[in-house]
């Protein structure tokens, strides 16, 4: 079990203070900040149990949410809409980090679908058969833009 210094440590690589980019578009603010996110936590998959029930404990988890909520609020998000952006944000970044290192496309599970039967499964095998050329950078941010036009502004 990491020390608390050792988990400290680790949650400053994705302190976000002083906040990147103080000035430009709040999508490739919030992109760059789930971007920190995924890099630090990703270094470290073991850890991705422990993220939920442990990031209120963490100060750089704490400013990293902190960053992210002034973001949206100057994208012009309201107080409820911007905690269920940013527990939205959490949720996709931890999400697809296990995915990444836990199911990714490339492994036994998308092979496994893509040889499913194709007339009772047609969407999985297709999805199973085009996942083959998306990588993770592709997954990632492809979905993180899904979800950035769910919040519009």
């Amino acid at each position: 079990m990491p020390t608390a210094i050792a988990r400290q440590a680790r949650a400053a690589s994705i302190d976000s203070t002083p906040p990147p980019l103080t000035a430009g578009p709040w999508r490739a603010r919030v992109t760059l900040l789930v971007d920190r996110m995924r890099d630090t936590v990703g270094a470290h998959p073991a850890v991705l149990p422990l993220t939920m029930s442990h990031r209120h404990r963490s100060l750089g988890v704490m400013r990293w949410g902190e960053t992210v909520l002034g973001v949206l609020h100057e994208a012009g998000l309201g107080p409820e809409e911007r905690i269920t952006a940013l527990r939205a944000l959490l949720a996709y970044a931890i999400g697809a980090v296990q995915q990444e290192h836990l199911g990714a496309l490339s492994g036994a599970g998308t092979a496994a679908i893509a040889e499913l039967p194709a007339e009772e499964f047609p969407y999985m095998t297709e999805a199973a058969l085009g996942a083959r050329s998306l990588t993770p950078d592709r997954e990632f941010h492809g979905g993180l833009a899904l979800l950035l036009d769910g919040m519009g502004r």
